[in-house]
């Protein structure tokens, strides 16, 4: 996953400099052709949209792209049908390009964190996920920020991040666990933080406290699959 995202990196540096190259080197289009152009393209991606055709409908967002490069939408439109069609490479690729422009645009924050923890670059996802909070407010984003935060072994901040999520989480926040192969469970957000918050002791062999937590958990969601085997290793 490394050498993924060091490729990532490279295809991102070398993108940029080649989208501005391409951008300095074309030519001025008349106005009227531009807006006659840019209108028959954008008709063309609202019928590939719905005609489920992304593969066209990237086509004419790049073209809108290059002839509008300042249009910020038509990026954010590409990042979005990456990231559908998991191409997650290429979601976090036009998501970052989007965040050097803007750095508080959340759409493409979402798609960074989302489509670079799901290459494995858990590290680089982090601020996404955390810038993401600290804009919206969100509590899953929180919660992905403390689980990413336990698995890079960042236990302090994973167990403040816990204790926000805990006092901040709402009674009808949900999150989904999986109970097997074909099943999720939805479970209170704050039963997730506990069993996080008991995992994060767990791996520091505090099993006292990580019994509590998950007692805790449980009390709260007395279904919680996952908390009840956690439970088990404490003993």
């Amino acid at each position: 996953m490394k050498r993924t995202f060091i490729l990532l990196l490279l295809a991102f540096c070398a993108g940029n400099l080649a989208a501005q190259t391409a951008n300095d080197s074309l030519p001025k289009l008349d106005p009227k052709l531009k807006a006659t152009l840019n209108a028959m393209d954008q008709a063309a991606y609202q019928i590939a949209m719905s005609y489920s055709d992304p593969t066209i409908a990237k086509t004419k967002l790049f073209d809108l792209m290059v002839r509008n490069p300042e249009v910020i939408r038509y990026r954010e439109a590409l990042a979005n049908l990456y990231f559908d069609s998991q191409q997650y490479p290429s979601a976090a690729l036009v998501s970052m390009d989007i965040l050097q422009i803007n750095d508080k645009n959340t759409g493409a924050l979402e798609i960074a964190a989302y489509s670079l923890e799901q290459l494995g670059a858990l590290d680089r996802a982090l601020p996404h996920f955390e810038s993401l909070y600290l804009l919206t407010g969100d509590n899953f984003s929180l919660y992905k920020s403390a689980f990413i935060q336990y698995n890079l072994k960042r236990y302090e901040e994973a167990m403040n991040s816990v204790t926000m999520l805990v006092k901040n989480a709402k009674a009808d926040e949900k999150i989904g666990f999986p109970k097997s192969q074909t099943e999720t469970q939805e479970i209170s957000m704050k039963a997730a933080a506990l069993n996080l918050k008991g995992l994060i002791y767990l791996d520091q062999n505090s099993k006292a406290e990580a019994k509590t937590a998950f007692n805790e958990a449980i009390a709260l969601d007395p279904a919680f699959d996952q908390a009840k085997e956690n439970l088990k290793k404490t003993n």
